[in-house]
């Protein structure tokens, strides 16, 4: 009996010191694997953070603020409302109904998501639809504010703009409760999908009345497939109609290196193709000729230049 539990005490001597040199040599692998659970459990506990650790849930969720003076500021309808304890009122899937000083309405926003602060903002992100007197903007951008107090509706954030036939990209945009205009800000790059590209900045945009007008008053550069045209005192685009003014001095670059000098360009796509037209002097200068005009017509699909009225040339 004694030689058996001499046995039994040397095994388990033998499995402890080969248990200790086990864990030693894999003593790095133990730690990863336990470093490796401990982030994993951070990043649930980080990503489900955000939406679980609400005080409150609430489905089809309605409310309706009012003035001091108890008049109607805005009618808020949700799919999804979470309320945090120290993090802003989070809604999803969304429908915000601004009214005016008269009750009527003035703007309907959509959006998936949008925050409330206790400031009486409401910042919406990701795509939002604005509706405005029949009036339709569709934006996209990471941040967009509209003010219960002062009913301003406007981004300090990049802002991607679907217009009509093209996609504008801006830094920002305000939209103007007197006329109903929106004004993308900063450094603005016009896609237009037939192709040209416009590069300018601040762009207001009025569709009012029907209009689809697009205008600025600065210095823009219109870059289609082989010229460049520099305009200096902005841009008027009909994109109803598909025209384009291109105000003030005008010069165009060829790919050939010829210039041509003119003011208040009209860039013609009305039938799906290009063709610029000026009824103001012009200079065409090329390497071996420099010819003067009163107006000029250039399509660029036949590459078709007619310049016209008291036409005087030199060639070397």
């Amino acid at each position: 009996m004694a030689i058996f539990q001499s046995r039994i005490t040397q095994s388990v001597i033998t499995f402890i010191i080969a248990l200790a040199i086990a864990l030693w040599l894999f003593r790095d692998n133990i730690v990863a694997l336990y470093s490796f659970q401990k982030v994993n459990k951070q990043i649930e506990i980080i990503e489900d953070d955000d939406i679980t650790s609400y005080l409150e849930k609430i489905d089809n969720f309605s409310l309706k603020e009012y003035s001091n003076e108890q008049s109607l500021l805005h009618y808020i309808e949700a799919e999804t409302y979470y309320n945090f304890k120290d993090s802003p009122i989070r809604l999803l899937n969304l429908k915000v109904t601004q009214y005016d000083e008269k009750g009527q309405e003035s703007y309907i926003l959509k959006s998936n998501q949008a925050k409330i602060h206790d400031s009486g903002e409401i910042i919406f992100s990701g795509e939002v639809d604005i509706l405005s007197k029949g009036i339709y903007h569709k934006i996209e951008t990471e941040s967009l504010i509209m003010d219960s107090n002062t009913k301003q509706i406007s981004s300090n954030k990049d802002v991607i703009y679907s217009g009509e036939n093209a996609i504008i990209f801006a830094q920002g945009m305000h939209i103007n409760n007197a006329d109903d205009t929106m004004l993308l800000e900063g450094d603005i790059r016009i896609e237009q999908q037939s192709g040209p590209i416009i590069n300018t900045r601040d762009l207001n945009i009025n569709l009012a009345d029907g209009e689809k007008r697009y205008q600025t008053k600065e210095k823009s550069t219109y870059l289609s497939k082989n010229n460049t045209i520099h305009s200096e005192q902005g841009i008027d685009i009909d994109m109803k109609e598909n025209i384009t003014k291109l105000l003030g001095r005008v010069e165009i670059l060829q790919e050939s290196g010829t210039k041509i000098l003119s003011h208040d360009l009209v860039v013609d796509q009305s039938n799906g193709g290009e063709v610029y037209k000026s009824n103001e002097p012009t200079n065409y200068q090329s390497k071996s000729s420099n010819i003067k005009s009163q107006g000029m017509y250039y399509d660029t699909v036949s590459q078709r230049i007619e310049l016209i009225g008291g036409v005087v040339g030199l060639y070397e």
